[in-house]
């Protein structure tokens, strides 16, 4: 029986790490994109015992974790992971942000100077849904971005290089974020059905990574479909009207949702919107376990796994669908498969384990709205730059239409060029901008940016998370707060059923869950930032805080070795 199905086995395990007083061989690291924590509580009854369960109850459970940024996004989620601090720090302050030197939009590890070691593996534009891959203007990928070291970085440099450090997610910006920049990073290529990189990581492929590519495996779900894995009555929640779910190039609103044959040029994409990209990728991490004998050296290994499919199935679907609840039992599956591959090659009494997640995610509009909610609604964005907006900037400032340059999830950004040469203050029409927004229903707050310089805010919770979301380089100059509920759901052209990206507490709170080596059942309600992740593993090792980190070693975990 494998060491994690049984308490006794875990806790046996447990004290032989004690007494050998030696570090785990290996971190695994993992995290679920969009995984609201509340979720895996909401739909354990159909969890196993070696997935989900087997962390819950033998873990230290952390139930009230919330991150303390504003814009809850999948990078500023991810590289908050990776660095134990905020965005005001490591300077991810969204999934795009306006450069205004380059004077454009720019993807948040989009870098012209390395570039894809696959031809033709970057972003499809005519079949990429995720506007803001398509906002990138190279192909080339790398960490350079990121402004602080991460948790990953610290082990390199303790271990003076032997600690071998990788990171394997769908998204680009799910692997390259954890790997930091001294480790190595692949992640799915829509484009080409296969897992790629980029030469700021290798020359050349590894082997065993072309070996994998070569045979196929996204082609065993070619003319298949995803199915429920359960008879429908076993589900927990009973679905209404499916009609504000998506239907994206025939995947179809309700199961079963078809794949389609290998040839159809959305057939990578449905892959991703679906458990299928979850399998995919754990298959990857496992047989990059095997052919890079990870857990077999001298120094502490580090694998992360950021699984991507929740938050695209939650956009599709929202988090109350049977598609949801289905993609978390079949993930739960998956990683039980992986755990179990983990002892079978490592140990997981060897193996320092910690799930979280990078953001938080809202129930669809119209699901809160048919429980009787009737303030939660879709936002328009075309109503920012609006007629009053248009009105009161040329009447009181002489300024264009055109001085918004852009709206950028959460930001406007403004041209401070033309706003100089008009001999105006910055700060004057930042203002004026901030105070039209909130007459627009459905914004709640507008705060500028100079505000935010010279602490000009509230003193409230919700402020200091706008303020942490706050870069100088790269934040724009009103950071807009949507009303509780409040969305943007518009992807491009595509519209979708939930997002997330706002401050409010349905966004911030995730899991955090450590397990395996050394760790103690607990469950634990105390509230807790996943900022506090990266220095809790350095405390763990005996090594270097990430550069900018501002969280707080967890005592459950740090005493778990007493």
């Amino acid at each position: 029986m494998p060491c994690y199905a049984t308490a006794p086995a875990t806790k046996n395990t447990t004290e032989a790490s004690k007494a050998t007083g030696s570090a785990p061989k290996l971190v695994l690291q993992i995290t679920v994109d969009g995984l609201r924590a509340d979720l895996i509580e909401r739909y354990k009854k159909n969890f196993g015992d070696s997935g989900f369960r087997y962390l819950m109850e033998q873990g230290a459970y952390y139930t009230n974790a919330h991150y303390q940024h504003g814009n809850t996004e999948t990078i500023v989620g991810h590289v908050s992971l990776a660095t134990g601090a905020p965005p005001s720090v490591h300077g991810m302050v969204g999934n795009v942000w306006y450069d205004r030197q380059l004077e454009r939009l720019v993807y948040n590890v989009e870098d012209a100077d390395y570039a894809m070691l696959t031809a033709n593996a970057g972003v499809n534009q005519s079949t990429e849904i995720d506007p803001t891959q398509k906002a990138a203007k190279q192909d080339g990928r790398s960490p350079v971005p990121i402004l602080s070291t991460t948790f990953s970085d610290e082990l390199a440099v303790a271990s003076n290089g032997e600690s071998k450090l990788f990171s394997v997610s769908v998204k680009d910006r799910g692997a390259i974020s954890l790997a930091g920049h001294s480790g190595k990073a692949f992640w799915f290529s829509k484009a080409q059905s296969e897992f790629v990189t980029s030469n700021y990581y290798y020359d050349q492929y590894p082997a065993w990574v072309n070996q994998w590519n070569a045979q196929n495996y996204p082609a065993r779900y070619s003319k298949q479909q995803w199915q429920l894995s359960l008879p429908a009555e076993h589900y927990t929640l009973k679905e209404g009207d499916p009609s504000y779910k998506v239907d994206l190039a025939g995947f179809r609103r309700s199961f079963p949702h078809p794949y389609g044959p290998a040839s159809y040029k959305y057939f990578s994409t449905m892959l991703t919107l679906s458990p299928a990209g979850d399998e995919l990728t754990a298959d990857f991490a496992s047989a990059l376990i095997d052919k890079e004998q990870l857990g077999k050296g001298k120094f502490t290994d580090y694998l992360a796994v950021s699984f991507s499919a929740n938050d695209y199935v939650i956009h599709m679907y929202g988090p109350a669908s049977l598609e949801a609840e289905d993609n978390l039992i079949r993930l739960d599956r998956t990683l039980g498969k992986l755990f179990k591959h983990v002892d079978s090659h490592i140990g997981l009494e060897n193996t320092l384990i910690v799930l979280s997640a990078d953001h938080g995610v809202p129930e669809a509009a119209p699901t809160v709205n048919a429980l009787g909610y009737r303030n939660a609604g879709y936002f328009d964005k075309s109503t920012i730059v609006n007629n009053d907006l248009k009105k009161r900037l040329r009447e009181e400032f002489g300024l264009p239409e055109n001085v918004v340059r852009l709206y950028a999830q959460p930001y406007i950004y403004l041209d401070h060029q033309l706003i100089k040469n008009k001999g105006i203050e910055l700060a004057d029409v930042q203002a004026a901008v901030a105070e039209e927004m909130t007459k627009i229903k459905g914004i709640a707050y507008a705060v500028t940016s100079r505000d935010i310089e010279t602490n000009r805010i509230p003193d409230s919770h919700l402020m200091t998370l706008v303020k942490n979301n706050y870069h100088p380089q790269r934040s724009g100059d009103v950071y807009l707060v949507f009303a509780p509920r409040t969305y943007i759901n518009d992807m491009d052209g595509l519209t979708i059923a939930s997002t997330h990206g706002s401050p409010w507490r349905y966004d911030t709170h995730v899991p955090v869950i450590f397990a395996g080596y050394n760790i103690e059942p607990n469950k634990v309600t105390r509230e807790i930032t996943p900022y506090d992740i990266a220095p809790t593993l350095s405390n763990k090792l005996g090594i270097t805080q990430p550069s900018g980190t501002t969280g707080t070693v967890l005592k459950e975990v740090a005493g778990s070795s007493k």
